[in-house]
This record gives structure tokens, sequence and C-alpha cells, in this order.
């Protein structure tokens, strides 16, 4: 919605086109979802509807159905907790809804797949150059400190918001690409969402975009976008930011949140690349950009999640010409990512592994000890952090709680309780001892305690 108001058709119809790829190649991760966008006021009905009928047009054979005027009765059945007072009608329109940290990890699994090594806790600690020519790095392993050289014909740089760090390590003195950008968002009971349908208010009254979507049984509400000047691994929600989201949230909602309400509050940076004049990171571009150094080092920066594979193909099409190697047809486009199914599962516990969901559900039924939910509140078990340890390169109670599962983002409060069977599940899998579990723990208990809101 905010790129179709910028103008930016030729973003809207990259992104459609992507999403409809990974829809094809990664359908145990994405789902379509549709969105309701209340209409309040007459001439929002005009504004919105015309908006939306270019976004059907864009969108094309894509698999998504085209969007319709809802009536206000419609509309209340599709989202019971909205706010009737005031309410002429609806618009529902249809997106895609995919797991980001579910799709990095069996991206990762993906490169295993194919011949490549992809490898965490690897810090690159400085480039190794043969003249002024970039020929690899020095990265060292976080764990145990040993540090490796690794030589390549090309390196790229894909790092986000320290795409300045790493560029720095290249050429001390390199002007800065990066206006970094903090969304939060805050994580709510289900019921105040309780059906199907997601919550599109595409302009607030200070000109923001809010949206409520269901997710894993939870409801996901946000977003901000606020200038950050440093950036940093944790990023934390300003509390204007919780603030702006519940007061929002509240004059839409028939039930007003409150901050005892919140299960998880987080927030992520976006890299966005600057221009000249640009103030506000709301307005900049999320299109990626590529650059190359003149020492050879390969940068990609800004982007999208959703545009993340024809991304990788751009990159690649420079690190070819760099490395001075024969030019290769891309086949992403047709490649099925790691997990695909043609049949996948809503399972929450085990759904989210896709064709590996029965291997999973193996382990939990021949260790029966493993089938037990971790905690009353998530879905999650034992097993889980077993294959996540096993096939999945987990190696801290955040990789677990964060990224192979989500449930530092479901409830805060419940994946602290849980620490402690997590850390002792990982030392018996990693060969680690008593006190490196109660480490672990102690560090996770640092790392989340941002996540939880207090009344």
């Amino acid at each position: 919605m905010r790129y179709l108001k910028q103008g930016n058709i030729a973003l809207v119809r990259e992104s459609l086109r992507e999403r409809a790829i990974l829809c094809q190649n990664a359908p145990h991760l994405v789902h379509h979802l549709a969105f309701v966008v209340p209409v309040y006021t007459w001439w929002h009905g005009p504004y919105y509807g015309i908006g939306l009928k270019l976004y059907d047009r864009l969108a094309g054979t894509l698999g998504l159905s085209p969007s319709s005027v809802l009536s206000a009765d419609e509309t209340l059945r599709r989202i019971p907790t909205l706010r009737s007072e005031g309410l002429r009608k609806g618009i529902a329109y249809y997106d895609s809804q995919f797991d980001d940290s579910r799709l990095a990890v069996n991206l990762a699994q993906t490169v295993h797949d194919h011949g490549g090594s992809a490898i965490n806790y690897m810090k690159l600690i400085r480039f190794l150059k043969t003249g002024r020519r970039v020929r690899g790095g020095v990265l060292r392993d976080e764990e145990t400190g040993h540090e490796y050289e690794v030589k390549a014909r090309c390196v790229i740089n894909a790092t986000g918001v320290f795409t300045d760090e790493v560029r720095t390590l290249d050429e001390p003195g390199a002007q800065s690409l990066i206006a970094a950008s903090q969304g939060a968002h805050v994580v709510l009971p289900k019921s105040f969402l309780p059906g199907q349908s997601a919550l599109m208010v595409p302009k607030t009254p200070d000109g923001r975009v809010l949206f409520a979507v269901p997710w894993r049984d939870h409801v996901v509400v946000g977003t901000t976008d606020v200038p950050v000047d440093a950036v940093s691994l944790e990023p934390t929600p300003l509390e204007e930011e919780i603030d702006f989201i519940l007061s929002t949230a509240a004059g839409y909602l028939s039930q007003a949140p409150e901050r005892s309400d919140v299960l998880s509050a987080f927030a992520g940076l976006r890299p966005l690349v600057k221009t000249k004049g640009g103030k506000h990171t709301a307005s900049l571009s999320r299109e990626h950009t590529i650059i190359t150094s003149d020492s050879g080092l390969v940068t990609i920066t800004g982007g999208k999640w959703t545009t993340y594979r024809k991304m990788a193909q751009d990159v690649m099409k420079q690190a070819e010409r760099v490395a001075g190697v024969e030019p290769r047809p891309c086949p992403t486009a047709e490649l099925k990512i790691h997990g695909w199914t043609d049949a996948p599962s809503t399972d929450p516990v085990f759904g989210m592994y896709g064709s590996g969901a029965e291997a999973v559900e193996r382990l939990a039924r021949e260790e029966p000890a493993l089938a037990e939910k971790l905690h009353p509140d998530l879905p999650y078990t034992a097993a889980n952090v077993v294959w996540a340890a096993r096939e999945e390169m987990a190696r801290t109670p955040e990789d677990v709680l964060s990224r192979r599962t989500r449930a530092l983002i479901l409830n805060a409060r419940a994946s602290v309780k849980i620490a402690p069977k997590i850390a002792a599940l990982l030392a018996a899998e990693l060969g680690h001892d008593q006190a490196w579990a109660e480490d672990a723990v102690a560090e996770y208990e640092k790392l989340a305690a941002p996540y939880i809101i207090t009344p």
C-alpha cells in the first residue's frame, strides 16, 4: 500500500512476482492471507478502491483473489473486534504471509543440499588482499576463537544494516550508504483479532500505516518507521513506538489493547539506502542497490525480504564479472526450497518443517520425553529443540527460542521460563557442561528482558 501511494509501481510489480515464485518454491512457509481495510470516511472508499484495483492488475495471474467491497456487516463478520461506530464498509484484498525466520533456516539448508557451506557464528575480522584487490577474508569462529583464512575470487557484502561496518574494513572512511529505520511491533492474544483476516489501515491520523495480522494463533500489530543513528544486533522498541501502536490500534478495535495485554514487543532494522535530500526514512526507497568498490568488494544492500531471490540473482551477475568467470543461467525461479511439499501441514508444531515434518514427528514418537510441550502457552516440544540442534545449526537458547521456533516473539515471559529446559537439551546435544547451560540461560534472560513490557 505504501509503495502504491509513492507511485513505485515497478517495486510493487517485482514484489508480487517474487512472492508468487516463493509460493511455488516454499509452500510450507507461505500462504495467502486476506486483508480488510475499514472505511469510516466516504472518500476513503474510492481512494482505497482505486489503489487496490491497480494492485489487482499488477497481481495479474498470481493466484490471489481480486479485491472486493464489503458491507459494514460483512466487514464485522470478517473482523468481529473492529470498531463498529461510524463504519461505512470495508475493502478486502489478498496478499501472502510467510515465516521469515524459518525461510532463513531453510535457505541455509538449501545451500547445503546443493553442495555449499553455510556457517553461523563465523565473524569477518579483516579482508585478505593481493595488492589492492580483495581475495578473501580472515574469519573467527566465535565459539572457539580460532581464526581461518578463506580465499575467494569474489567477496559479497550482504550484511543489511551492518553494510557500512563491513565496507570500512575494505575502505576506511568509506562514505556511509545506510539510513537505518526501525520498525516496532507488539504481539497480542488471538482474542484481539479472532478471525482469519488481517486488519490494514493504510493511513492513520499521523500518516503512518497500521496493521494487525493473525500469526501462529496470536496477533502481530505494527508498525513504526523511526530513523536510528546506531545499529544494533538487538534493536529495542522505544516507549513512544509501543505507545503509538497501542493507542492507534485502540482507535480501530472495540477492545483497546493495554500494555498488560502485550505478550512480546520487538523491533527490526531496515537497511534503507540514503538518497540526497532524504529526510524521512518512510520516504526512502525499498529497492536494492549494488556497488563494487575499487578493490572488487561487491556490496548489495537495501531491498526487501520479499525480493531476496531477485536480489541474489542480480548480485551474482555482478560477482561473476568481478570474479572473471563465465556467466551461468540462474535456476532459482524454479528451485524448490528445502522442506518443499505439495501437501503442507498447518500443524503448529510440525507444519513449519514441510517435508521434514515426518522426521520430527518420528523423533517425538521414538523418544516420548521429547513429545511433551515445553510450556502450556506455547506450541513447541522438546523435539523441536533437539531437531534444531541436530539439523538446523542451533547453538544457543536464543537460536532455538527466537529463530528456529518463535517462542520469544510469541510470548517472551513464557520463553524465559523454559530457557533452562532449552539450555539443558542443547548442552546434552552439543556436549556442554552444566556451567555452560547456566551461563546460556543468564544470557538469554538478559536478551529477552526488553521484549517483556511492564504494565
